[in-house]
Order: C-alpha cells, then structure tokens, then sequence
C-alpha cells in the first residue's frame, strides 16, 4: 500500500473513532416547568398531589420537589378543602374531612411564590367523578416459560388476568395499577431477620377504553406477568388490583403518556412536554404545566397465589465459610462478614459467613412485619 493511501485511511479511522459528545438541543421553552401528580377518589383515606419542578433536558436526576405552596381542592358545591404539606412537595387531604363523591366536580388550586420572582397561581379543569363498576374476577394462569428437556428443567410462570364488565354503561375508559408484595423466608436458621414481605408498585401504564366495543365488557385483560427470572412465586404473592374510571380527557392523556413511556422512542419522538395535561397557570395560560389532576372513582380486588412453580429464581448464594477464630472478618478482604450458620457448638466448630447482608438480613429487601392482610386467603 503506498504511504499516501495509508496516511488518509489512517485519517479515516482516527475521525470515526473519535470522542463522541452528548447533543443536546437548544429548546425555547423554561426549564423548570411546575410538574403536578395527582390523584382523588371516592376511597376512605388521604389523598395526595405531588408537585415538583421539572429537569433541564440532558440532567438524569429526580425532578425537584416544590415546597411551600398552598393547595386548594373544590367542588362544585361551593366546597373547599386545603391540603397540608407533610414532607417537601407532597400535600395531603385530611380523611376525616375530605372524601371524594361520585358525581361532583372538583378543582385543583394551586398558589405559589416559588417559581421565578412572580406569585403565580394554577389550576385545573373541573373534573367529575365518574362511577366504576366492580372487578367481576381476578385469576391466573400458569405458563411455561421453557419445556424440560434433557439437562432443561421446566421454566413456569404466571399470568394474571382481570374481568370486569359496566351493565350501566356509566364507565368507557379505564385504567388500572396494581400492588404486589410476596413472602420471603431465608435458607438459612441463625441470621438477624429471616422472613420478611417485600412490596412493589406498578411501574407501567395499563388502560382500556370499552367504547368502541359492542358491550361495556372487559375479559381477560392481562394485568402482570410473573417470570421464573424472581422469587416473587417462591412461597406465596398477592396482588392488589386497583380500577380507576376515567373520563375520555384524562384516557387521551394517559394514552400519550403510555406512548412517551413505554415504547421505544429517540431524539424526534413525542417528548413528555408535549402532551397536554389539564392544569394552567392563570397569569400565563400560555406556560406548559406538566402531569395531570386526576378524578376517579376506584375499585379494588385481591389475588393470593401459592402453587409452586418449577425453575423460580433462588438469589441466596455466595457464601463464605470461615472458622470460629476470624470473629466476623473475612480474612484478605478487609470487609464486615454477615453469620448465617452458626456451629460453634460442633466438633470441629465452625461457622458460615456471607459478604451479601441480604443473605443474613431480609430487611434490606422488605419489612420483617406481616401485612395486615396476609392471612385474608385462610
């Protein structure tokens, strides 16, 4: 190859693997736009609005919480109710005044001096609260994730399902969230907590409009699979399932989230900011307003499940088994050791340590206090 020839490929290859620096484009609009999450239903209890400042583009941080604001609910009664603020950003009803009614409108008001040096204030649309029915059926099904072969084992898995169905045809727009928490215990006896009950909220969007439907029947509906990739089906799991009734508005809302959030987007795709919620800042009806108040009546239902299931994840491993003498310490690793067996008593005395606290410790992943619900299934 002549030295020219090589010297310009040579270029070529020096440009393309070059440093690569993060675009971010210029945008017109503020960065620290006001982000409310909110939601009230016709539920005993506390109901809560969340209200945060919103990142610049490019930051991978939380939003900021907004404190010091006052919140105002409405009705259309001529009601007002004023929400506290019991931690940074969050503002609560009081339940022994405030619970939501099926067929009141309400408002969310809004008065701040935190954003910018102007008091500016914010309010929603009215909402009403549309009935929803409740859930007809809450099952599951196994499912086999991989055959056994040789040298395979079986692979199981679960899917849940919900049934409902609205024969006064008040409810077309749904949309569900569920809670789930499962039993963990241990292998191992002479560890500081060794059963405990880890808890998770739903982490996506889950919606169902029946309005185009000949009949205001929802069959099937899956709500959560569970693979064999967690323990969740170790001992035992429940699952509280949540139905919302929503009005057509609010479903276009969450219908543009769900599109933002869940499917694979770039750069050029729907951006959050743009899809439009229902609360506008008086002052300036032209600033964006993030998130969306939220009017719900609210049906719940609860599933157990203890089948067994073959080929579940077990993630208690990693142990290191030292004698009596090393006093906790893992010699050569400078590290604090967790006891999970405890043979001194044996001949020749021993004992297992482990390097992951979780091994000795069920706290780190949950509560080691039985739900109050944990036994609804007896």
């Amino acid at each position: 190859m002549k030295p020219n020839k090589l010297i310009v490929l040579l270029s070529i290859f020096l440009l393309l693997n070059s440093c690569v620096s993060m675009f971010i484009p210029e945008i017109t609009e503020s960065q620290d736009l006001l982000v409310v999450e909110g939601l009230i239903t016709d539920q005993p209890g506390i109901n809560t609005i969340k209200l945060s400042l919103s990142m610049p583009l490019g930051k991978r941080a939380d939003a900021i919480p907004l404190g010091g604001c006052s919140v105002f609910l409405s009705d259309d009664f001529g009601n007002s109710y004023h929400l506290s603020e019991n931690k940074t950003g969050i503002y609560v009803t009081d339940p022994s005044e405030f619970c939501g009614i099926i067929g009141r409108k309400y408002m969310l008001k809004i008065f701040t001096n935190s954003i910018s040096s102007i008091n500016y204030s914010y309010e929603s649309l009215p909402m009403e609260m549309l009935p929803v029915p409740a859930i007809d059926s809450l099952y599951y099904e196994r499912e086999t994730i991989e055959e056994e072969s040789e040298g395979i084992q079986l692979k199981e898995g679960c899917q849940i399902y919900l049934s409902t169905h609205d024969p006064a045809d008040n409810c077309k727009y749904y949309k569900y969230d569920f809670i789930e928490t499962w039993e963990i215990t241990l292998p191992y006896q002479d560890v500081i907590y060794r059963t405990c009950w880890v808890s998770s909220d739903t982490n996506k969007i889950i919606l169902k409009n029946t309005s185009i439907l000949s009949e205001n029947k929802i069959t099937r509906l899956p709500l959560n699979f569970i693979s064999n990739e967690t323990d969740r089906l170790s001992l035992k799991y429940s699952m509280l399932a949540n139905q919302y009734s929503l009005n057509e508005d609010e479903y276009i809302y969450w219908e543009k989230l769900q599109t933002v959030t869940q499917d694979v987007g770039n750069l050029y795709d729907i951006i959050p900011s743009s899809v439009p919620g229902n609360i506008f800042c008086v002052e300036d009806p032209a600033e964006k307003v993030l998130g969306f108040f939220s009017v719900s009546a609210k049906a719940s239902k609860r599933i157990f499940i203890k089948d067994r299931f073959s080929g579940v994840f077990f993630p208690y491993s990693d142990l290191i088994c030292q004698p009596v003498s090393t006093g906790g310490i893992i010699p050569g690793l400078g590290i604090s050791a967790w006891m999970i067996i405890d043979g001194s008593s044996m001949r020749p005395p021993f004992r297992v340590y482990t390097y992951n606290q979780s091994c000795a410790d069920c706290t780190t992943r949950g509560t080691n206090v039985e739900p109050l619900f944990w036994n609804d299934d007896k």
